[in-house]
């Protein structure tokens, strides 16, 4: 192993699967440089992890990529419901979810949708715009070490091919390194919760007749529950690619080269109710079902994120979900750290935040897998976990404690239902604007991305204009004020009979302050007696940052 000189990087992201490509593309947008390091060749080719939620399509429209992926997802994009059957030919389907999309009905919580597109047609798209943003992204590398101190951390990677190594000094390390992430491992971090659900077979399969049995059933995956024939069956093009998830027990004996061609043949053919079903076995790839989260998010300059955070049962696309989720999370933290808008306190936020997150909703993940019969998983008995809504679970979640301020520590992380009024610590309402400048309409949520945004009506506006002037100012911390309603004043109009901000918990003489991410910060119903005294205690708190510090040099 060949050594070379070290490399200097803002951010290094160990992990190049969904979680790290997307920290990559988020990182691109706010102008942060890194690097990202990915032992295997190339992106993912077996067809997985295909539900994107509203939510994280609301994040990948915010970062320009919502209309590509949905064009990558083009061959399933009618598949929208999740049925349960004995076997394709039975005759006894049950929709457990007859669309995940209703027509009309999420449409007045976001201006985006619920898509369908794998995860290895989905990671090429990151791929090309992450690096088009000038990410440096680097597959078939592999972190062989790593160390930290005070200022930063001392990596050494290695060239998979080459065998060359090179040492890379960052100020932080993102590890999106997977379940068994030999990061979290090297810090010590452990984890809590069941911990092993289930382990099933992923195989990859063409057959040119089965789409005729399938027939008219656009599913997103079909549950087959006849005994010889049990596992999920997901359409890969609708008709001829597939992919089935058999049940594996590897605790009664059970190794992956027990699933040969044969037996494999066989239990599709009970699982379609076909017994002459054409099938050619293309790829079989093991996976575990686990309910984990780690006991620390963070540890000094490194930080974990996706499944090397927190393991979840597959059902509802949630473990995905989640890991690009808390990308984003940590993306506008690290680039305000790194410009030297924040202080290093604001990144205690990010474990703060998300971990709870993790933890509501890897039980709704389980609980869901109960409900829906999950092929090799047999739940504990008793009444089960929480039967909490997708949508809400998707959207609604709310960060108590963290960068916010004045959020209710008493509320739910995630409601009962998908309801979103400008609380702090909730996403922000999504209401479609009206931009004259731009002639154009806009949600409120394209509003947010690279910098912290103060909304209010025609009767503050020019009192919280001159309050965010100054607090930028004393902190050094960019706000970007909008003006939202009728007249002059106001460079965005609401779409007609709708009351912004009333929708947002304040009067028209108050503000809301909405963080990069698009979470509400803090919000006052009505006019502040000093506004700007007011703001700037505020930013400095969510930003730590001490009215008249010297701003740091940027770096990224």
């Amino acid at each position: 192993m060949q050594q070379q000189a070290e490399v200097r990087v803002p951010v290094l992201v160990v992990g190049g699967s969904l979680v790290g490509l997307s920290l990559s593309l988020f990182l691109g947008r706010l102008g942060v440089e890194h690097m990202l390091v990915e032992r295997h060749a190339d992106t993912s080719r077996h067809p997985r992890g295909r539900g994107n939620n509203i939510r994280t399509m609301e994040i990948f429209r915010t970062a320009g990529v919502e209309q590509q992926i949905i064009e990558a997802g083009r061959l399933l994009a009618g598949n929208h419901g999740i049925l349960q059957t004995s076997s394709l030919t039975a005759g006894d389907d049950e929709w457990l979810v007859r669309n995940v999309q209703p027509p009309g009905g999420p449409a007045r919580f976001s201006p985006s949708a619920w898509c369908v597109c794998s995860q290895n047609d989905l990671e090429p798209v990151l791929v090309e715009h992450a690096r088009k943003l000038g990410g440096d992204l680097r597959f078939s590398t592999e972190l062989r070490s790593f160390e930290q101190d005070a200022d930063g951390v001392l990596a050494v990677v290695e060239d998979r091919v080459t065998g060359t190594a090179r040492t890379v000094r960052a100020d932080y390390l993102v590890a999106a390194d997977g379940p068994r992430s030999p990061v979290r491992e090297q810090l010590g971090i452990g984890h809590s919760g069941p911990g092993e659900l289930f382990h099933n077979v992923s195989v990859m399969f063409r057959s040119r007749r089965l789409a005729s049995v399938v027939g008219d059933r656009r599913f997103i995956v079909c549950y087959v529950t006849g005994e010889g024939g049990d596992g999920a069956l997901l359409p890969v093009d609708n008709e001829e690619n597939w992919v089935f998830h058999a049940p594996w027990q590897p605790g009664r004996g059970e190794s992956l080269d027990d699933f040969t061609d044969e037996r494999i043949t066989a239990h599709l053919r009970v699982a379609a109710g076909t017994p002459d079903l054409d099938v050619e076995v293309l790829s079989r790839s093991p996976w575990h079902a686990a309910e984990r989260v780690a006991d620390r998010y963070r540890d000094g300059r490194v930080f974990l994120a996706g499944d090397s955070a927190h393991e979840m049962s597959p059902t509802g696309a949630f473990g995905s979900n989640t890991g690009i989720q808390d990308a984003h999370n940590l993306a506008w933290k690290l680039a305000a750290v790194l410009r030297g808008e924040a202080g290093p306190g604001l990144l205690d936020s990010y474990e703060a935040e998300r971990r709870p997150v993790a933890q509501a909703t890897s039980a709704r993940a389980s609980a869901r897998s109960g409900e829906h019969s999950h092929p090799g998983y047999d739940p504990a008995p008793g009444p089960g976990g929480p039967r909490t809504g997708m949508l809400a679970v998707a959207l609604a979640y709310r960060y108590r404690t963290g960068a916010v301020a004045g959020a209710d520590p008493g509320l739910p992380i995630v409601p009962e239902t998908p309801d979103l009024h400008g609380e702090p610590g909730s996403r922000a309402p999504h209401l479609w604007l009206y931009r004259p400048a731009e002639q154009r309409t806009v949600s409120t949520l394209d509003l947010y991305e690279r910098q912290t945004v103060l909304l209010t009506g025609v009767e503050g506006a020019a009192r919280w204009r001159a309050a965010a002037a100054g607090a930028t100012a004393r902190l050094g911390v960019p706000v970007t004020v909008h003006t939202v309603g009728e007249g002059p004043e106001a460079d965005l109009v609401p779409e007609a009979g709708t009351d912004w901000a009333a929708e947002h918990g304040v009067t028209g003489a108050g503000a809301v302050l909405v963080r990069p991410d698009g979470f509400v910060a803090w919000r006052t119903e009505g006019p502040a007696e000093d506004p700007q005294a007011l703001l700037t205690e505020v930013l400095a708190e969510l930003m730590d940052r001490a009215p008249g510090a010297s701003r740091p040099a940027a770096r990224g």
